[in-house]
This record gives structure tokens, C-alpha cells and sequence, in this order.
């Protein structure tokens, strides 16, 4: 992997240094266009999002210490109702000058407004350099090419105890068989379920099964499935979806393996998907449960058994696998990430820009703890844990497969609709045909 480079800082003065350029190449629509020697000495950058609490905070320092090499002011502002707030405020001439959108089906959303500016040549070449094809085909639309990526995460990682492991004397599982022998192993070594899961998330509630099923499809039937069926041309009743939910149903489905500590299959739709599943893992009564590495952060707020904080190692209170496929070796992984766009091409807001589609950016934001980068040319072992710096290596990895969170990809009417509804729906009991004819029907929606 590419070490820290000593240029760190050096990027910035470069970005800052090329901004009369872009002064002269065309000036903003929206925000302040700065002196007219393309100074943008004291220029504020207003950039909202949905990322709010300890990691705007996190965002925000970066921001000021960017700021103090740049003489830009960069303002963020967490919404934490972004998703359903950001295309009326757009639509209605009160954009941001950029925007940290979290699914590219609402980055789609914003472009067909048509005030979304394309992104810039020196933008466009960083992502080219520094991330996979895929991530520059999710910030585009229609061949143009408009949002550079900033954070990512993985779906799939099992939660599980190293100690425990040791205890029953198994192993991480290498192949998806390998993992039904490790959950019946575990079930006639406790007696107890092994696997806890929560699909309640509020008005969200379900989605948390979406992500088991499109690791499924991805894992069993491979990418070119999943595309076709992320953009709607494989339907939801075809047979390949359907075996994934039935692959999922050996776990998910059968009351000899869930739901650890919290009831029976049903209790799954009544259980928080965060801190209650992480409790339940550091704590012992959970031996296994499936979740974004994003998970790690829930175990900082609960306790082990003896009332620690539990530690996220190989050898601590808890570490993850990956899911994998059904051959070993396979590195194939759905996760999520953010888009950086912007609503005005003013030079201070293109130099922020800029200095965001760098590794540098990605340095700062991840030593600043709890998050990853899919930037090639970041550092992972700057990362806020091993966990994490293992996560990012693999997200940085050019032999991964990697395909983004399919229902962000679906319309919402289905993605984040019929989708999340049906999940809860076959949790309570409904056939799996049944499940498969509604949620396709979100397409008529």
C-alpha cells in the first residue's frame, strides 16, 4: 500500500495555487466569486450533508485545518433529514455550493434538476488515478461524469468473539458452506442460537435484510447479476434473487440459529440493528451477527461482560470476517460510500473540491478516526483501528470486487420502499414468492 506522503501539505499549496486558473476558466452562479485577481483569500464554501455528531465534528476540523492553509472558509452543516430535505432546497434556488450525497440514486435525483456543475478536469483526473472505475461510474450520469467519491464502507462483515472461537474450537469460515458448518457447529456446542440480527430502524426498518440478500446475489451469481439487477433489467422474482433469499433463510429463517438473545425469528423486525446487537456480541449471548464495518463504532457505547469497553482486534472482545463467497479466495463485497457534487463553480468551492478528490483529504479525514477511504493513494494504516485499516486495504485493493449497496441504486420507490417493507415482511412470515412479486411491484410505483 502508498505510504503518507510527504507532499501532504505540499497538495494544498498546489490546489490554492492553481485557482486563478479556474478563476479565469469561468466563474460561479452560485456563491461568491472572490477577488478579481482570483484571490480567494477570506472566501467562505458552504457544504451540506447528512453526516452529523462526532463525525461532522471530525469533518468540521479537517475543514479548519484546510482553511488555514488555503485561506478558504469551509462551513459544514449536518441534516440529519439531508436525504429528504436536499432536492426541494436545490429545486428552489437554496443549494449549498457543494453537497456530500450519500446514494447515487439521489445524486441522480439532483442532477436532473440540471444544477449540478460537472466536475472539473483536475477533479476528474484524481478519481481516475486514485479510485476503481466503478466509484467514477456511480458519481456519473448519462456519460457525465459529475461527483468524485470521499468515504466508503463494506457490507458483509460477521461480528464474532476471538475468545469464543478459541472456546469451541473453530475457525473463520473460508467459503459460504464453511459458514452454515460453523453456525451448526457453534448451535451444538451452546445449545443457544447462534446468530442475532435487527432489522428495526424506525421509518428505515428492513433495510438491514437488504444488505444480507445483495450480499448474496453478489457472492452466489456474481457481478454481472447484481448489475443488471441493481439497475432493474434482472426483476426480483428471477431465480438467482430468489436463491439468494433462500441462502439467506438458512440463517435468518430457521429458529435452531436465531434470534440470539432477543427471541424468535419475528423478534428480528423488533430489534435495533445497532447498539442492542453490538451489546449482545460483546456481552456473550450473540455469537455471530452480520452488519457494515460501520458496526465497530456501536461497540464503543456498550459493554462486555466484565463491564469493558470491549476491544476490536484479532485477539481482543471482538473482530469481523467477511462474508464469503462460495469459493475461497473470492473477494467480492457490496458497501456504501459518499459523492461529493457541487452547485457552484465558483474558484474557492472548485478548490475545495479539489483538495477532497485528494489522498491528503483522505489522510486528514481518516486520522481523524472511526471512518475509511477507498482513495488508492490514502494511507490505511492511518486508520482509527487494525479492523479499519484491514477494511480499507481491502476497499483499496484492486483485485476486490466491488459493487455499491444495490437498493441505493434501485428507485426509491423500490430501494428504499418495497424493498425495506418486503424484508420486514418476509421476516414476519410472508412466502418468499409472495415477498419477491411485492417488492418488484415497487417498480410500478
Amino acid at each position: 500500500m502508498t505510504a503518507l506522503r510527504s507532499r501532504s501539505r505540499a497538495t494544498i499549496a498546489l490546489g490554492v495555487a492553481t485557482i486563478a486558473a479556474l478563476t479565469l476558466a469561468g466563474c460561479a452562479e452560485g456563491g461568491d466569486e472572490g477577488d478579481d485577481d482570483g484571490s480567494v483569500e477570506g472566501e467562505t464554501v458552504e457544504i451540506s450533508g447528512g453526516i452529523t455528531g462526532t463525525e461532522a465534528d471530525a469533518l468540521q476540523r479537517v475543514f479548519d485545518a484546510y482553511g488555514e492553509e488555503s485561506g478558504i472558509t469551509v462551513k459544514y452543516t449536518g441534516d440529519k433529514g439531508f436525504e429528504g430535505n436536499i432536492v426541494t432546497k436545490v429545486a428552489g434556488g437554496s443549494a449549498p455550493d457543494i453537497a456530500i450525497v450519500p446514494q447515487p440514486g439521489l445524486l441522480r435525483s439532483l442532477i436532473e434538476t440540471g444544477e449540478v456543475k460537472e466536475a472539473t478536469e483536475e477533479v476528474t483526473a484524481n478519481v481516475e488515478e486514485y479510485w476503481s472505475p466503478a466509484w467514477k461510474e456511480y458519481g456519473s450520469f448519462d456519460g457525465t461524469f459529475y461527483a468524485a467519491p470521499m468515504l466508503a464502507n463494506l457490507k458483509g462483515y460477521v461480528f464474532y468473539s476471538p475468545a469464543k472461537f478459541a472456546e469451541w474450537g473453530v475457525e473463520v469460515p473460508t467459503t459460504w458452506d464453511e459458514v452454515l458448518t460453523l453456525t451448526q457447529t457453534i448451535r451444538d456446542a451452546t445449545g443457544q442460537p447462534p446468530w442475532c440480527a435487527g432489522f428495526s430502524s424506525e421509518a428505515a426498518s428492513g433495510w438491514p435484510g437488504t444488505d444480507w440478500v445483495e450480499n448474496l446475489v453478489l457472492r452466489q451469481s456474481g457481478p454481472e447479476v447484481y448489475d443488471e439487477w441493481a439497475n432493474g433489467e434482472v426483476p426480483f422474482t428471477d431465480p438467482d434473487i430468489e436463491a439468494a433469499f433462500d441462502s439467506v433463510g438458512e440463517i435468518l429463517q430457521n429458529p435452531d440459529y436465531v434470534n440470539a438473545g432477543f427471541g424468535d425469528i419475528k423478534s428480528i423486525n423488533s430489534t435495533a440493528f445497532g447498539d442492542p446487537i453490538a451489546a449482545a456480541v460483546a456481552n456473550g449471548t450473540c455469537a455471530l451477527t452480520q452488519q457494515g464495518n460501520f458496526l465497530a463504532a456501536n461497540f464503543l457505547a456498550v459493554q462486555t461482560a466484565e463491564g469493558e469497553t470491549p476491544t476490536i482486534a484479532p485477539d481482543g472482545d471482538v473482530y469481523a470476517f467477511l462474508l464469503p463467497g462460495l469459493e475461497e479466495g473470492e473477494v467480492a463485497v457490496a458497501g456504501g460510500g459518499e459523492f461529493v457534487t457541487a452547485f457552484s463553480d465558483d474558484a474557492a468551492t472548485q478548490a475545495v473540491l479539489e483538495y477532497m478528490s485528494t489522498p491528503e483529504y483522505a489522510d486528514a479525514r481518516v486520522s481523524e478516526g472511526g471512518v475509511v477511504s477507498a482513495n488508492s493513494g490514502a494511507d490505511p494504516s492511518l486508520a482509527s483501528s487494525e479492523f479499519l485499516t484491514e477494511v480499507m486495504e481491502i476497499v483499496q485493493d484492486p483485485n476486490t470486487t466491488f459493487r455499491f449497496d444495490a437498493s441505493d441504486l434501485m428507485p426509491a420507490t423500490v430501494g428504499s420502499g418495497s424493498f425495506w417493507r418486503g424484508m420486514v415482511d418476509w421476516i414476519d412470515g410472508k412466502p418468499t414468492p409472495q415477498v419477491l412479486e411485492d417488492i418488484q411491484a415497487g417498480y410500478e410505483n
